[in-house]
């Protein structure tokens, strides 16, 4: 009998300690993302719905499915969006957006430029790049400037809702009123509670699936804005070191990174200085 994975109860249907193995090795040569044995049950719970989706009657026959009989390239896309985490929030870590709106915009304009490229790098469903583009939108009523966002993950079912923009209307709560008032469109039926964002803003934010694992990122022109927030702690520190390295490449002299609040990239060797929490700009 195999041995299960640590920490886990006993349980009919449990991954086997080597399946489970097989699996976060994949998972972890794929896309980055550390799967220690403490993420087991969550795992398998997501897992168990690929089974209903393939027919496979367990999840150790899923796997010898994955491994044994060549199935892990028609399942790669489906066991990614199971391993990733998608916590997002609209205004997530407020203090970013008051920074870009308060200074860093101030002084793009102040250059001269004309045009601002925006990249949310770990998209998730879109509440990032569609706050991003209702500071951007703001900003560029006000001033002779256009904008435009990219938008990037590596899960096609979080890129999905995305791209719809329908989000219940709890979600949109952090949004300030009036930004709420011009771009979040509520349902004429009072029974809806779902809300959607504005035409204007889904019009500026492409979205495309991007796995910061690939070598160069084909992201066209260099950036002015790069948001790649609480994705570097799912990874290694040398993956870290890796990403954004890369993504420096794709940031314009004098462009600005955003990571999250509980990341750091002290003692990292990159063109970058700290201009403020966890923001930085490009030297």
């Amino acid at each position: 009998m195999e041995q299960l994975v640590a920490g886990q109860p006993p349980h009919a249907d449990s991954l086997s300690k080597r399946n489970f193995d097989r699996l976060a090795r994949y998972i972890n040569n794929y896309s980055g993302i550390r799967m220690p044995p403490s993420k087991g049950t969550m795992l398998e719970g997501r897992l168990r719905r690929r089974l209903r989706a393939t027919g496979h009657a367990s999840l150790n026959q899923y796997c010898d499915y994955l491994f044994e009989e060549g199935g892990i390239k028609a399942e790669a896309v489906h066991l990614i969006d199971v391993a990733t985490t998608n916590k997002t929030d609209f205004f997530r870590e407020p203090g970013h957006f008051s920074y870009l709106c308060d200074v860093v915009l101030p002084q793009i304009a102040a250059r001269g430029q004309r045009t601002i490229r925006a990249w949310s790098a770990a998209c998730s469903t879109g509440a990032e790049p569609y706050t991003l583009a209702m500071v951007l939108e703001d900003f560029a009523r006000n001033s002779p400037v256009s904008y435009s966002i990219l938008a990037t993950d590596l899960s096609t079912q979080v890129l999905s809702t995305a791209i719809r923009g329908v989000y219940p209307v709890d979600m949109v709560a952090p949004v300030p009123a009036n930004m709420a008032k011009k771009y979040v469109m509520r349902s004429v039926q009072p029974s809806n509670r779902d809300v959607r964002i504005h035409p204007t803003l889904r019009a500026k934010v492409g979205f495309a699936r991007m796995n910061l694992m690939d070598e160069k990122y084909r992201v066209g022109d260099r950036m002015d804005l790069i948001f790649c927030r609480n994705v570097l702690i799912y990874f290694e520190k040398q993956t870290q070191v890796d990403v954004l390295s890369r993504l420096c490449e794709c940031l314009a002299p004098g462009g600005y990174m955003f990571i999250g609040h509980s990341e750091s990239i002290s003692g990292y060797a990159l063109p970058l200085k700290q201009v403020a929490n966890t923001v930085f700009e490009k030297i």
